[in-house]
C-alpha cells in the first residue's frame, strides 16, 4: 500500500508541476502578447499622427482664403508675340474652398475670340512635398495642365512650373511658367509665360477684380 500511495503522490506532484508550468508559460505568452499589442498600438498611434499631420490643412492653405468669392476677369493674350497687338476677353469666376479647406476650386465662364469659354481649376499645397500645386482644364483643349512651385519671400508672388503642348507649333512638353500675384484682397493677377524663350516671355494674363 505504501508503494501505491507513494506512486499516487508522485503522480499528483508531477501533475501539479505540469499545471504550474503550463500556467506560467501561458502567463508569459499573455504578457508578451500584451506587450506586443501595446507596442503595436503605440506604433499605430504614431502612424495615425503622421497621417493626420500630413493630411491636415495648415498655414500654407490659408493663403487661399482671400481668393474665395466672385470675381470679374479681364484676360489679355499676346498670341503672336509681345510686340504684336493683344487679344482681350472678359469673364467671371467663382472660387471656393473644398474638401475641408485643402483645395481652392475655381470655375470660370466668359468668351474668347467670340466663342464661349469655360474652365475648372484647383490649387493646393502638398504638405509632404512642401509645394503649391495647380491643376487646370478648360473647353479650349483636351489637355490637363499641372504645375508646382512656391511663394517668394514676400509671400505675395507664387511661381509655378509645368509643361504644356503647343497646338500652333506642334511642340510637346514645353516648359511653362505660371505666376500668381496677390495685389490685395480685391485684386489678383494670374500670368502665363513661355519658359522656352530667353528671357521668358509673358504670353497672357488674367486680372481678377472682386465683384462689388
Amino acid at each position: 500500500m505504501e508503494g501505491t500511495t507513494k506512486i499516487r503522490k508522485d503522480r499528483v506532484m508531477k501533475t501539479s508541476f505540469y499545471k504550474f508550468a503550463f500556467k506560467l508559460l501561458l502567463t508569459l505568452i499573455i504578457a508578451v502578447n500584451f506587450g506586443n499589442a501595446q507596442e503595436k498600438e503605440t506604433d499605430m498611434q504614431a502612424m495615425m499622427k503622421k497621417y493626420m499631420d500630413a493630411s491636415a490643412p495648415g498655414d500654407a492653405h490659408k493663403k487661399f482664403d482671400d481668393l474665395v468669392g466672385s470675381w470679374d476677369i479681364a484676360t489679355t493674350m499676346w498670341m503672336n508675340g509681345p510686340d504684336q497687338p493683344a487679344t482681350t476677353a472678359k469673364g467671371t469666376a467663382e472660387l471656393k474652398l473644398v474638401l475641408g479647406g485643402r483645395f481652392l476650386q475655381q470655375e470660370t465662364k466668359g468668351e474668347f475670340m467670340g466663342m464661349p469659354s469655360a474652365g475648372i481649376g484647383f490649387n493646393g499645397y502638398d504638405n509632404l512635398d512642401k509645394k503649391y500645386t495647380m491643376f487646370w482644364i478648360d473647353n479650349s483643349s483636351t489637355a490637363m495642365y499641372t504645375a508646382e512651385g512656391n511663394f517668394d519671400k514676400s509671400g505675395e508672388i507664387l511661381t509655378m512650373y509645368g509643361k504644356m503642348d503647343d497646338v500652333l507649333t506642334g511642340e510637346h512638353d514645353k516648359y511653362a511658367i505660371y505666376v500668381l500675384r496677390l495685389v490685395d484682397k480685391n485684386k489678383w493677377i494670374f500670368e502665363f509665360h513661355d519658359a522656352t524663350s530667353q528671357p521668358s516671355t509673358k504670353v497672357g494674363e488674367m486680372v481678377y477684380t472682386r465683384e462689388k
